[in-house]
Formats: C-alpha cells, structure tokens, sequence
C-alpha cells in the first residue's frame, strides 16, 4: 500500500477561547485523511518562546495573524506538499529550515506550530489511530492526574497576589472520575469559602479560577483546604503552586514582590522552604525569573520536599533542559509544545527530560484552543500528571472529558500512582 503524502496544506485566522485571534492549519493528504491544528498563546509567555507573529494592524487591536496565516500558504505549503505524512521529523525539519531562527520569528512560532499538530493529526488519521495512540510509546494503561488551577493570582485592584496559580491536585482518587469529581465539588465549595473569607461573592479570574483573595500564599492555600474539607475531600487531595514569578521580578533591584514587600531570591526560596515544611505541596513552578539559573539551582537543592518545576526558564527547548541538567536546576519541566514550535523539538525536549531523571507535565494555555494537542501527549506519554485549568469554561471541560473518554477507550481509569515522586 502507498504511503499517504501530503497533498494540500490550508490555513485561515480563527479565534481562541479568548477571542484571540490564532492560526489553524489543514494538511490534507492524497488519500483524503485530514489534520486540523491550531497554536495556542499563554496569557503569561516566556521571552524565550517561539514568536507568535501578529500583524500589529488596527484588527483585533493589533492581534491578527493573517501575515502568519500567509506565510503557512505561500512558504510553508508548497515545500511540504508530497512529503510522506507520517514522517514527522522531515516535515518540521523543513520549516524550521525555511524559517532559520532560534524562536522561528520569521515565519512565526504559530504559523510552524499550527503546520505541524495538523501534519501529527493526518497522519493519525491516515492509519485510522487516535492521536494518543499514535503517540504511544508502548501500552496505555493508565490516565494522567489532572491537576486544578483553582485560584489565579496577580494584579489586582485591592491587593496583588505574587502567585500565579494555586493547584488543586487529587491524587489519591481511585480512578478519573472521581479525580475530576473531587475537584468540581472543592472548587464549589471554595467559591462559598471565599465569599465567606472575604464578605462578598468571589470573583472570576483572568484563568476562569478564582481572584486570589488574599495577598498572602499561606492565606490562599489554607482556604482550599478549608473548601476541600468542607465536602469531605480534604485528605484526598494535596497542593501546588504556578509562581510565573518573572511576573513579579524587578531586574533593576534584582527583587520579587512578596507580601507587598520586594525581597531578594534567598528570601523568596526561605518563604518556599516554609510552604514546603507547612503544605503538601506536590511541585512548585516557576518559583524565579527565567533568568535566575542559580537560583533555581539553589531551590533545587533546599526545597526536599517538593518537586522544582520549570516553564519559563526552559521553554520545552532541548537546549535549554540540557543546561537544566548541567546546573542541577530543576527536578523536572512543564511540556508545553508550542514553546519550542514543533511536535519533533516537544518529543525531543521529552525523551531528553525523562532520560535525564526529570519529570515532564504538560499543560495547556490559558484560553487555548478546545482541540488541544497537549492532551493526546498527556495521555500517550503516559505521563504522571498534567496541569488543567479549573472546571469552568468549555475548553477546560473539554479536557477533562478528553480524559474520560480516553480511559473508556483504554479500558482502564486507573490514574498513576504519584508516590514515587510525592516529596512531603
């Protein structure tokens, strides 16, 4: 039988579940199967991310990416057109070539990325496999914990919440159902647990979970707890924390923001050693600045009871996970495939990770796409946990039914076994 070939590749500007505007990509082979795929954007990026190039015009405030979308149809399509499909490698090779940059800033990290999910899903689709399945490096067994962004920190009007995210994690549920019940009815709850903590209704944060109601971590935690507790779920479940602390970085004092005080990096890590020692925290993200490497490498080496995770400062690029190595900076990465702008550099920045003994959690973007590729590499991985957002908004339930239906196929909704890295 003929190996399919790619045999169109088509792409228009839609809108992300933020209304942004994002590339989507068609590739289409000559035995009719059809890939979609489309790049998200974070609401907090890296700088070393792949560039996702907008038009700067009056559309949609300067957001458009109709340039992006061209360089797709006029580049990139006709130099992919009669590649054999399933040769994923070859296919990103090729635009990372036609574009000959570091963060793919000439053709654009949305253009490349959007390409290469739907090239990843034609040739799925082509051997009649879930995309998971696809993936797969040997028997799918088990579902991935899903974790919960519950409370979204920042800047607000009346306080400023250092913390990016706080996470709900479930990991003694006996399978995915459960998993995803437990976080839904704590999240309820913590709505209530707010209003009370507060005095007024909680309010909806910029991720969908809740405004951080307190300027003060310990606070906040303690509170999801409390809510945990209250639909009797509290000894099912443990913490962890997105600090996205660039956010809070002042390179001019060399200083973070901590309860509205600047503080230096030993600080901010002597405030960590103290969550740790207080909190069954399961990781924390992005604790420093992307920049921070020995700092990292300092919180690394103090935080024993947590694992050290890495967005920012690693951006799923191979290089940078092997600097990571070199410098002992992390205990693992958060795979986020378009940081890098291809299935290939993801699955390298992957097989890397784990040979080196670090941890590997995909996640989504806020806001993001319903589609999200990220969810086929959780589940044929078989990757430990992933991060989710919080049980509200159509592409964050879309994901967790993704899950649901995943374990169904598989015959089992057993989730991983998280002892062997839990430190607390």
């Amino acid at each position: 039988m003929t190996e399919p070939r790619i045999h169109e590749v088509r792409a228009r500007q839609v809108l992300d579940c933020k209304t942004r505007p994002l590339v989507e990509v068609e590739v289409i082979t000559d035995s009719g199967h059809r890939g979609r795929g489309a790049a998200p954007t974070g609401s907090s990026v890296g700088m070393y991310e792949a560039v996702v190039l907008r038009d700067g015009v009056d559309e949609y405030d300067g957001l458009s990416v109709h340039g992006a979308v061209s360089n797709v149809t006029d580049i990139i399509a006709p130099k992919l057109v009669g590649l054999p499909v399933s040769d994923q490698r070859a296919i990103d090779q090729v635009m990372i070539d036609l574009d000959g940059t570091n963060q793919k800033s000439v053709l654009g990290g949305n253009a490349i990325y959007s390409t290469s999910i739907a090239a990843l899903r034609a040739a799925a689709a082509s051997s009649n496999t879930p995309v998971y399945r696809y993936l797969a490096r040997g028997p799918l067994t088990r579902v991935p914990v899903p974790c919960f962004n519950l409370v979204n920190g920042g800047r607000y009007r009346d306080l400023v919440q250092p913390f990016n995210e706080f996470i709900l994690v479930p990991y003694k549920a006996t399978d995915i159902e459960s998993a995803i019940e437990i976080a839904v009815r704590t999240f309820g709850a913590l709505g209530e647990v707010i209003a009370k903590f507060t005095g007024e209704a909680a309010q909806v944060g910029g991720s969908y979970g809740y405004v951080a109601p307190s300027s003060d971590p310990r606070i906040v935690l303690n509170l999801m707890l409390e809510a945990a507790d209250r639909v009797g779920h509290v000894d099912e479940v443990a913490l962890a924390l997105d600090c996205a602390s660039s956010e809070m970085y002042n390179a001019e004092s060399d200083a973070y923001l901590l309860l509205d005080e600047p503080v230096p990096t030993s600080a901010l890590i002597d405030f960590a050693e103290d969550l740790t020692e207080t909190f069954n925290l399961v990781f924390i993200e992005d604790l420093l600045d992307e920049n921070d490497w020995s700092g990292f490498a300092e919180a690394t080496s103090r935080l024993t009871r947590t694992l050290v995770l890495a967005d920012d400062l690693t951006v799923t690029n191979p290089q940078m996970l092997e600097r990571a190595v070199r410098e002992n900076a992390v205990d693992g990465f958060i795979l986020k495939p378009n940081q890098v702008g291809t299935i290939s550099e993801a699955l390298d920045a992957y097989d890397f990770a784990t040979s080196h003994d670090l941890v590997a959690i995909p996640s989504g973007r806020s806001g993001g796409v319903i589609d999200d590729i990220v969810m086929d590499m959780s589940m044929g991985l078989q990757v430990p946990f992933q991060k989710n957002g919080a049980p509200r908004s159509g592409e964050r339930i879309e994901k967790l039914n993704f899950l649901i239906r995943a374990a169904d196929e598989i015959g089992s909704s057993q989730m991983t076994d998280l002892s062997p890295l839990l430190r607390f």
